[in-house]
């Protein structure tokens, strides 16, 4: 019980909390359930959490505001859950480090294919666990600029050799990128190459997991040397690949 990932959705709906409950756990995830912040504090201070599936619209509390405090404090996976009319919130959730985001009404297949993406960077943690099969390319480390980007462990290391932190969509992005150097990627392409196009075709859910990898990556994150703007077209990594 202890080895498989475990889910929590934080949604105060109990009919969803109940269908996805049922999915989930048939697909072989532990599966809790919260239906407040307050509820979910408790969670997350007394059970370790791999992934939580995050509802917007919550009593009394912001769900933004939460995946904020969330992603302060740990870099568990968390995948925002919108209504239709909700997603420009959803890619603000993106903005403050949600991992992805999935707009109602939405298929069980669909939720599932997105709680694997977001495990992947857990693999590590769960050996040999069917959902959270590893990175196409495993082995394969991706070195630029002094940066070491190992795709089997999904981690990155600055040129100090300290590890950085990343969500799933900041390290997919990065591992495109660094695929095509000197290449000017656009949004669309940058859409199909990391995630299929499971994301809604929004400029702003690519923008804002840009402006989040900068931060991290950049030495001055408001005039970016590795992943530049091409202006109306897209963005352009001008990182130095080192080649084995």
């Amino acid at each position: 019980m202890a080895d498989k990932p475990h889910i929590l959705i934080v949604d105060d709906d109990h009919r969803i909390c109940k269908m996805l409950s049922g999915y989930l756990s048939e697909e072989g995830f532990r599966v809790s359930v919260a239906g407040s912040g307050a509820a979910m504090r408790e969670r997350l201070a007394n059970e370790r959490i791999d992934l939580i599936l995050l509802d917007l619209l919550l009593p009394g509390e912001d769900g933004l505001e939460l995946a904020r405090e969330i992603r302060s404090q740990s870099n568990i996976g968390i995948i925002m859950v919108t209504g239709r009319a909700d997603i420009v919130d959803a890619v603000v959730g993106l903005e403050v480090g949600a991992d992805d985001y999935i707009a109602k009404p939405f298929h069980l297949r669909e939720v599932l294919a997105r709680i694997k993406s977001v495990l992947r960077r857990l693999q590590p943690a769960h050996p040999g666990e069917a959902a959270t099969a590893p990175h196409p390319g495993t082995g394969e480390t991706i070195r630029f600029d002094g940066w070491s980007l190992d795709l089997g462990r999904r981690e990155l290391k600055d040129p100090s050799g300290a590890p950085v932190p990343l969500t799933t969509g900041e390290f997919d992005l990065l591992v495109t990128f660094a695929r095509h150097p000197g290449r000017v990627l656009n949004r669309d392409m940058l859409m199909d190459l990391t995630r299929g196009r499971q994301w809604e075709v929004f400029d702003r859910a690519i923008d804002a997991q840009v402006a989040r990898l900068r931060r991290k990556i950049e030495p001055e994150p408001r005039s970016p040397t590795l992943i530049k703007s091409v202006r109306g077209v897209g963005y352009l990594f001008t990182g130095s690949i080192e080649r084995p």
